[in-house]
């Protein structure tokens, strides 16, 4: 019983290290509304050397596609790609200034898209001071907060693939909802119009009609 309450104090030491020490990479996350005939870019400053990498997904919208460009300081295309619904591209600096990324929906007329987009610069800084730097084995403690931290990057990328799929799966049933609803009232209505047509049809049937009989005087 002696034992417990240090370990327990020791265990949240060493998640409050975690979450202080835990970082992410420079960057941006967003979910935003792209207009049909329309082209939204972002610009980002990157440092030469420096690794990025961007991961996009279209929620909702048509059939789900974007096309989707990079372009370096210079004006070179670097990463290109049309009508995609989902993707990812990693690429390292040759040189250092501020990148242009784009998503363009252009090709469509009417329908509206909803992105999401995740640019992040750099590596993720170590979790402990000096860990780049030490040569020897980490300790029981310092292991253990680095498996903890890695297990919560898992979760929170679960989480946001999930989040995702779970956006995309609304959006589609919401649509096939409403198609549904408009298919029933059009059958609705088709089924009155013969319906009421069928009875016109009979009663034109039985109904007696009698010849005019017209007297001739003399």
């Amino acid at each position: 019983m002696d034992s417990a309450a240090p370990r327990s104090v020791s265990l949240l030491l060493l998640l409050l290290l975690l979450l202080l020490r835990a970082e992410r990479p420079r960057g941006a996350e967003l979910t935003f509304e792209l207009p049909d005939n329309a082209k939204q870019c972002f610009h980002e400053e990157v440092e030469q050397g420096v690794k990025f990498s961007l991961d996009y997904q279209v929620i909702t919208g048509g059939h789900y596609d974007v096309d989707c460009y990079v372009e370096d300081p210079l004006g070179n295309i670097i990463y290109r790609e049309t009508k995609k619904q989902y993707d990812s591209f990693t690429y390292q600096a040759e040189v250092q200034g501020v990148y242009q990324f784009c998503f363009s929906n252009e090709f469509s007329t009417f329908s509206h898209k909803i992105v999401y987009f995740d640019f992040q610069v750099g590596d993720e800084p170590p979790i402990l001071p000096d860990m780049g730097n030490k040569v020897t084995a980490l300790t029981q403690m310092e292991s253990a907060c680095v498996t903890i931290h890695e297990a919560l990057k898992t979760v929170i990328d679960s989480q946001t693939h999930y989040r995702l799929r779970e956006a995309q799966d609304r959006a589609r049933a919401e649509d096939l909802n409403s198609r549904v609803s408009y298919w029933s009232v059009g059958e609705t209505i088709a089924l009155f119009v013969v319906s009421f047509s069928q009875v016109l049809l009979l009663k034109s049937f039985f109904t007696e009609k009698r010849p005019l009989n017209r007297a001739v005087h003399s």
